[in-house]
């Protein structure tokens, strides 16, 4: 079954990271979710949001919060993952809503942490149906020879960045207005206004 709506859901996730390989036991884990709700047929960003998230199986590092501006002690206050994906899906509409990243990174991190966690992947099943990637997009539209990170698409597109580089929720505000953007030139998918909300197959976690 699918379902259409006006509204995409723009995300980007922030990770715990390090200079090099992770310390013994530990792995990449999402500590914020940054979520822009835009309205496409009204072309605007209608709200923005972030959860934070508290990692189970590491740690922040310094190098981390050096480039996000995320510290242990504030994600040591957020939700859990599962408790993301629940508001995710409560609050947003997620799996309800079509969805889009700046790359595949966002939808794989997810994909991997919910086979790890044991938990229903927010999004949908599988991740790949309701997700757009609106740098491949981009890339397309602009018939560029190498696909650009957030911040150069801005200055090709003329647009501001707003907020800080690799914050969650100011990446997603504008990751949103390169997608407003796109929509705008008529470069935008009509297919990334559907999404599949039929329950998975004999599972709870997807890819």
């Amino acid at each position: 079954m699918r379902q259409g709506t006006t509204l995409l859901n723009v995300i980007d996730v922030e990770a715990t990271c390090w200079d090099g390989q992770p310390p013994p036991g530990s792995v990449n884990e999402i500590i914020e979710i940054g979520l822009t709700v835009v309205d496409l047929p009204a072309g605007r960003r209608s709200s923005r949001h972030r959860i934070l998230v508290r990692p189970a199986r590491s740690a922040v590092s310094g190098f981390c919060t050096q480039l996000t501006g995320l510290t242990q002690a504030e994600v040591n206050r957020g939700a859990t993952f599962a408790e993301a994906c629940r508001i995710l899906v409560e609050e947003y509409g997620a799996g309800e809503r079509p969805w889009a990243s700046w790359g595949e990174y966002d939808r794989r991190q997810f994909a991997r942490q919910c086979r790890a966690d044991a938990v229903a992947c927010p999004f949908g099943y599988p991740t790949e149906r309701t997700h757009t990637d609106a740098k491949a997009v981009f890339t397309e539209a602009y018939g560029l020879r190498r696909k650009p990170g957030m911040d150069q698409a801005l200055r090709i597109a003329g647009l501001p960045l707003e907020g800080r580089h690799h914050r969650g929720e100011d990446d997603a505000w504008n990751i949103a207005a390169l997608v407003l953007d796109l929509s705008d030139r008529g470069a935008w998918p009509a297919a990334a206004t559907t999404v599949q909300v039929a329950p998975p197959p004999g599972g709870a976690s997807g890819a």
